[in-house]
């Protein structure tokens, strides 16, 4: 069974004071949207799809430097997650077996969690497991909740959250896994009737929970999965982090 991967790289980062799209800020020197390769290289997925928007130029330079292929698509309107994934739906229909779509702006997701997130996927039939982390400080992050056998109920964004599910710690890393068919299946049922006008990626996740299907969570090894950056100071910080442990891409 193959499986293929989307970055979403169409991140234009206002206040990271660039001309660049987000995913091209440098962390030890190389663009996250290069860990973040690099990464899925290393868990076994050579077929990669990266979704651009923002000074696109950039990100095709970028893929032309590298060694082997990977494709691109062009999402012109930044309409949200789930419009960026319909950008690849090309994409996604040559290809069978599981997609994880992850951010291209977030260097410290591990081939060990890729992997690992596939394995829980694909052993408990899942139609869609969403990779999440525990940290001390849940704030602004979109909450994981369990139902009383620990499957996903929802996941429940901070701005959206009753004061007990703010309690919870486990949160939605941004990075999910699909079958890919069943993803196709409710793509293009994503509706834009929210305040921002935009199609979200984890509304699939509540479609095939409606549908009856199973969906996960697998809780990352390390909490920094989740870890991006809006600003220089975060990105600073994300330089440091990967100094202080170690981290290569």
């Amino acid at each position: 069974m193959s499986n293929c991967a989307i970055i979403l790289a169409g991140g234009e980062g206002k206040r990271m004071k660039s001309d660049k799209p987000k995913p091209m800020s440098l962390v030890l020197g190389k663009p996250m949207l290069q860990w973040v390769i690099s990464a899925l290289r290393q868990a076994g997925i050579d077929d990669i799809c990266v979704v651009k928007g923002y000074h696109k130029e950039y990100i095709e330079e970028f893929l032309q430097t590298l060694d082997f292929p990977v494709e691109s698509v062009f999402q012109s309107e930044r309409l949200g997650t789930g419009h960026a994934v319909m950008m690849a739906k090309e994409f996604l229909s040559r290809h069978g077996g599981n997609v994880v779509v992850l951010n291209g702006d977030a260097p410290f997701m591990t081939a060990q969690t890729i992997e690992s997130s596939l394995k829980q996927h694909i052993e408990n039939g899942c139609a869609a497991t969403v990779i999440s982390a525990q940290l001390d400080d849940a704030t602004g992050y979109g909450r994981i909740v369990r139902d009383e056998n620990g499957n996903l109920r929802a996941i429940v964004e901070h701005k959206d959250a009753d004061e007990e599910t703010l309690k919870i710690t486990e949160v939605n890393s941004g990075g999910y896994w699909f079958d890919t068919e069943k993803l196709l299946g409710v793509l293009g049922k994503i509706k834009s009737d929210n305040k921002a006008g935009e199609y979200y990626l984890p509304d699939a996740i509540k479609l095939l929970l409606a549908e009856g299907d199973a969906v996960g969570a697998y809780t990352a090894e390390c909490s920094d999965a989740v870890l991006g950056a809006n600003d220089p100071e975060q990105l600073e910080e994300l330089n440091r982090i990967a100094k202080a442990k170690g981290y290569c891409c």
